[in-house]
């Protein structure tokens, strides 16, 4: 109640601060810190604080209470940020880079004619909680909180099959959730976020760019609310971009399976010709062995490879154990081998 009283008194009191209005609460902490609004035009540098985006700045005075306003914004919604400055004075390289455990930060949607508060929260905490005549002020901070869902369902479990589901899920959930906003400027940093690189569901992201129209549909929300900014024409560049390197990875992905299973019939055929040629050399290595041989050596090689004693060979034979003697002297010649054994591994190698 007390903030919807403050909002109203601001809106009331606009005439002495400017068309636009934006006030805010912080700890008592803070008193005399610089707190700054920025213009953020670049929906890719939406995650922190640039120098070229501040427009304004203001201080925190004694009860922790700072107002900024004036008639210098833009007459369509855009999106701005209130910058809390917690860093120390001997820390100036991380004013701007939110490292200070101690700044905070909002993202919003305002125009020239808003009032809008940042009353303090739950324990206190600051630049949590928007008040606006403009409707669609918080709606980044809703995005926000999706934003941080989705990051939780992403890491309690981080199998590729996870992801793929998750990812699935939450792009549908979040693209549908911004269809519902009405507002564009907050799509946009809905797809920055799907679309960052960084992240783990870019390859996701591409093939979903190929086949959704969402993307498509929210450049002509842009083109119909904003047709000449900047953002517009940076969305379409990014999503031409980004088709053009989908089709190009689709396409690769194609080349490459296709040179995959080429190789892999070529690996067949070679080992398969190498083969053929191994049993043929080992065959024609035999033969020409056996060619050396009378029709009774190769009879006795055969009762050899067969382990039969000479005796045994006789027999199988019929001719006597002298001549077996001698025809076994007569392949160790031929073979040039002077064992039973180096005639085994002769014939079977």
């Amino acid at each position: 109640m007390r903030s919807l009283l403050l909002v109203i008194v601001l809106f009331n009191s606009c005439t002495v601060f400017g068309q636009y209005h934006f006030s805010g609460e912080v700890s008592r902490n803070h008193v005399g810190k610089s707190v700054y609004l920025s213009l953020v035009e670049d929906y890719r540098k939406s995650t922190r604080v640039y120098l070229d985006q501040i427009i304004r700045k203001a201080k925190v005075d004694s009860l922790g209470h700072f107002q900024i306003g004036g008639d210098n914004l833009l007459e369509e919604n855009r999106i701005y940020r209130i910058h809390l400055d917690g860093c120390s004075e001997d820390s100036e390289a991380k004013h701007f880079l939110g490292q200070c455990n101690s700044s905070s930060n909002v993202l919003f949607i305002a125009n020239n004619k808003d009032t809008i508060s940042f009353p303090t929260s739950f324990e206190d905490q600051a630049l949590c909680t928007i008040n606006a005549t403009n409707p669609k002020a918080s709606l980044i901070l809703e995005i926000g909180t999706l934003k941080e869902e989705m990051v939780f369902d992403f890491t309690e479990f981080r199998s590729k099959a996870s992801q793929k589901l998750n990812s699935k899920k939450w792009f549908g959930r979040l693209q549908s959730f911004g269809s519902e906003l009405r507002e564009p400027l907050a799509e946009l940093i809905i797809y920055d976020f799907l679309s960052d690189k960084r992240n783990e569901t870019y390859s996701y992201y591409l093939e979903d760019l190929t086949s959704n129209s969402y993307y498509t549909e929210l450049l002509e929300r842009l083109q119909i609310a904003y047709p000449n900014s900047n953002f517009t024409r940076q969305y379409e560049a990014e999503i031409a971009t980004d088709k053009q390197m989908a089709s190009f990875q689709s396409t690769s992905s194609v080349d490459r399976n296709w040179f995959l299973i080429t190789l892999l019939c070529l690996s067949l055929v070679l080992n398969t010709y190498l083969i053929y040629q191994y049993i043929s050399k080992k065959k024609n290595g035999k033969s020409r062995l056996l060619d050396k041989l009378t029709p009774q050596e190769q009879k006795i090689v055969d009762q050899i490879l067969r382990e039969k004693s000479n005796k045994e060979i006789a027999a199988e034979l019929f001719v006597s154990h002298s001549t077996v003697k001698t025809h076994i002297n007569n392949l160790y010649k031929k073979l040039e081998v002077s064992t039973r054994r180096e005639i085994v591994a002769l014939f079977k190698k």
